[in-house]
């Protein structure tokens, strides 16, 4: 116990420290990511600093639920990578710790940032959330800092539009000035031409104060009783000062608090609980009254009942018969007329329904909306701790500390939850899925990954070994690898090269009678491929015999030999006669006909190459054989 105490606290302090580093990371992504759809519509406003402090403070407070599981997944991989690439978790094991057990110190401690993190979505979130939207709505209100250019007219004055030719920075003073004003109608404008000026603000920023220097001043006088708009008097007035007061407020003002307080990311899960009732019983009641309103829009005969079908067909088609001749007996003028009143009418009426339908849209969106945050903030939670059996059982796998691979496989774990989270839930918005599937699918999608890697980690399995895959890659492909016989550094006894050569020279003999009963290079018939077995006992037999000499003369001092062993080829024993060794995976693939035709190619593929095989071997015994002679017969004399 007092062992289990130490590795508990060691492992505690080594998450501890890499979850606050990871989180500071993740939070500065998020916010980055999260400022740069805003950045357009706050850049040039002329902010102070505390108000973009407020700014990232909210924001920060807004990203910290789903920074969190970004944390834990990146920390948990890090720190069991670390553990393993440095044989510690390997000691541990060794110890009698089992791998669940050196997660149990990590569990509890994630399972308190769980309830941290539903903490700050129920009662944190929506605060700074409505205190965030208030913020930015008032800062895309906010009027632009007031930057006049060279040689384009600038339109952020309301009501004016400024051209300046050129500009002094070091004195202020503005040159050519045009100054085009619209204070009303068409008609009701004003222009002013001005050699130079300088304009500043008042002290309140309410306003702007432009002085000009010689220039006139032409503006429309048009008057309210004038009824014909070509005739318009206009004043013309030449100046050589005067000042101007110009509406721009370049102030900051915090926008009305209501317009985001409905919004239910603003709302705790008690307060979405008690808005529900409400927002179905508003949305019902607006539901049968407008499709109250439908109904007279097609049946407005006060005494057509439902239930009288065939009654009101019948009397339908009487009033239609009658409307036919009544049409019919106007002159075309008034046809011309009646039709495009019926055309205008209807087209009201669409438009009508539609305007409602619309307005239905954004209820029952809004109704969603509710259903999702109060999901959310469950989901979010939970997330902590199924990214947490991701990471940690990944860490003791893969056994790659450090921010390289963990990166990668956070990056691309994340992105998997981040698109099955983010289209589950405008799906759920849309009303395309149901809200409970679209808000937990991605919770379903990665909670069995999570027990696959934490049962397959606690097993010690090698389902992320890069060799185990590259072999079998290897085998499917039909690829092998050459072999690297080099010589020894300590020999005890030297090989028996009379026995070597006896079975070389056996196998020499094998081949050319294997070769003459087995035609290689003929196609097979698929029948006996897929469907019978057949295991090659003569080359499993000859390959063994080949394997015992070349294992025993792998031990000879003699560079020739050794260098001759290399060119001796690794067979594949069976490739040659089924894809598998087991009778129904054949059957299983001889029947589906596109992966059949592939072993079926890739086996004549290695009947080929078992032909060369063979007459590679018998061409290095014929080489390897006089020189084991030899050695046989000086093998006495060295004794």
């Amino acid at each position: 116990m007092p062992g289990i105490k130490k590795l508990d606290i060691f492992i505690t302090k080594q998450f501890g420290m890499l979850f606050m580093g990871t989180f500071f990371i993740c939070q500065f992504v998020l916010m980055m990511q999260f400022l740069w759809r805003y950045v357009d519509e706050l850049i040039g406003k002329g902010l102070t600093l505390d108000v973009m402090a407020q700014f990232f403070w909210y924001m920060g407070l807004m990203l910290l639920p789903q920074a969190l599981p970004l944390a834990i997944l990146l920390s948990s991989l890090i720190v069991f990578g670390n553990l393993g690439e440095s044989s510690e978790l390997t000691a541990i094991k060794a110890a009698g710790i089992s791998l669940m057990q050196a997660f149990r110190p990590l569990i509890v401690i994630v399972i308190i940032i769980s309830g941290i993190s539903y903490f700050f979505q129920d009662v944190v979130y929506p605060k700074s959330n409505l205190s965030f939207y208030q913020l930015l709505i008032s800062m895309k209100q906010k009027s632009p800092e007031l930057e006049i250019p060279e040689g384009i007219f600038y339109d952020g004055i309301p009501g004016s539009n400024i051209y300046v030719q050129k500009k002094d920075l070091n004195t202020g003073m503005l040159y050519g000035i045009m100054i085009y004003r619209q204070t009303g109608s068409y008609e009701d404008q004003a222009i002013i031409l001005a050699d130079s000026g300088m304009m500043q603000t008042t002290a309140e920023k309410k306003h702007l104060i432009l002085k000009l220097y010689s220039g006139e001043w032409f503006e429309n006088m048009r008057s309210q009783d004038l009824a014909n708009s070509a005739n318009i008097p206009y004043r013309r007035e030449t100046f050589s000062s005067k000042r101007i007061v110009l509406d721009f407020d370049s102030g900051f003002n915090l926008a009305d608090m209501n317009d985001v307080a409905g919004d239910a990311r603003a709302k705790s899960l008690s307060k979405i609980i008690h808005d529900l009732d409400s927002l179905k019983e508003f949305n019902d009641s607006v539901g049968r009254v407008y499709y109250k309103d439908a109904k007279n829009y097609f049946f407005r005969q006060p005494n057509y009942r439902e239930k009288d079908s065939l009654k009101m067909v019948k009397a339908l088609e009487a009033d239609t018969r009658l409307f036919d001749s009544v049409y019919n007996n106007q002159p075309d003028m008034a046809k011309q007329a009646a039709v495009k009143g019926a055309m205008s009418g209807v087209q009201q009426v669409l438009t009508d329904m539609e305007m409602k339908m619309e307005y239905v849209k954004f209820l029952h969106r809004n109704y969603r909306q509710h259903q999702i945050e109060a999901i959310k903030k469950f989901t979010l939670s939970l997330s902590c701790l199924i990214f947490f059996f991701i990471g940690a059982p990944l860490g003791a796998i893969i056994r790659k500390g450090g921010l390289g691979v963990p990166v990668v496989v956070s990056v691309l774990v994340f992105i998997v939850y981040y698109i099955f989270d983010n289209s589950g839930m405008r799906m759920a918005r849309d009303g395309q899925w149901n809200v409970w599937f679209g808000q937990t699918i991605s919770t379903m999608v990665l909670t069995p990954i999570a027990a696959f890697f934490t049962y397959k980690a606690n097993k010690d399995s090698t389902v992320f070994n890069i060799d185990l895959y590259k072999n079998l890659a290897m085998r499917v492909l039909g690829l092998r690898q050459k072999r690297h016989i080099t010589r020894k550094e300590v020999i005890i006894e030297d090989p028996k090269y009379k026995m070597d050569t006896m079975m070389l020279q056996n196998i020499s003999k094998e081949i050319e009678a294997y070769s003459e009963n087995h035609k290689l290079l003929r196609w097979p018939n698929p029948i006996k491929v897929f469907f019978h077995a057949g295991d090659d006992q003569e080359i499993e037999r000859i390959n063994h015999t080949l394997e015992v000499a070349i294992e025993d003369l792998g031990y000879t001092r003699d560079r020739q030999i050794l260098a001759l062993l290399n060119n001796y080829p690794i067979i594949a024993t069976n490739a040659h006669t089924r894809p598998f060794r087991k009778k129904w995976l054949n059957i299983v693939t001889g029947l589906c006909l596109p992966l059949g035709a592939f072993f079926y190619f890739r086996m004549i593929r290695f009947r080929f190459r078992l032909y060369r095989d063979l007459r590679t071997i018998r061409q290095t015994s014929d080489r390897i054989i006089p020189r084991t002679q030899a050695l046989s017969q000086e093998q006495p004399k060295l004794v």
